[in-house]
């Protein structure tokens, strides 16, 4: 069964540049597959705040992360510097899935990519609720 092919650079609408760590390293001498997942997060937030629509302390509604899947296609290792590269995959009513690309600096093709769903709630209530119009808007931009 073929793998569907990585996005490339030129895929993302939007970048978070990332400082590898010294910590990041595995007992094999790459970064660790969980710490993919911080940078996927750290991005999305990053995003969120800088387009206005997160608020951490008293937003709503607030995002909460429902699926999250990764494919990995090189190693990379710390001292590396990495950009993770965001662009939306899919605008539900209630949710948002991010398509993310972990990419070496300088390096065209993506050394990981990744899903990473949003289920929008009420703060209170933690309910699902519609996305603002507003929001929508700003979301568009990352496709």
């Amino acid at each position: 069964m073929a793998r569907e092919t990585l996005r490339p650079r030129t895929a993302y609408r939007w970048w978070q540049p990332i400082v590898t760590r010294w910590s990041d390293n595995d007992a094999y001498g790459h970064v660790n597959n969980a710490i993919y997942y911080h940078w996927f997060d750290t991005a999305v937030n990053n995003w969120l705040i800088a387009a206005g629509l997160l608020d951490v302390a008293h937003g709503d509604p607030i995002g909460l992360v429902v699926e999250t899947q990764c494919r990995y296609a090189r190693s990379v290792a710390y001292p590396e510097p990495v950009e993770i590269g965001v662009m939306l995959d899919r605008l539900g009513t209630s949710s948002v899935t991010y398509r993310l690309g972990a990419f070496v600096s300088d390096v065209a093709e993506a050394a990981a990519e990744a899903l990473f769903t949003h289920v929008y709630v009420d703060r209170a209530t933690r309910r699902p609720v519609p996305l603002p119009g507003a929001w929508r808007e700003r979301l568009e931009t990352l496709r």
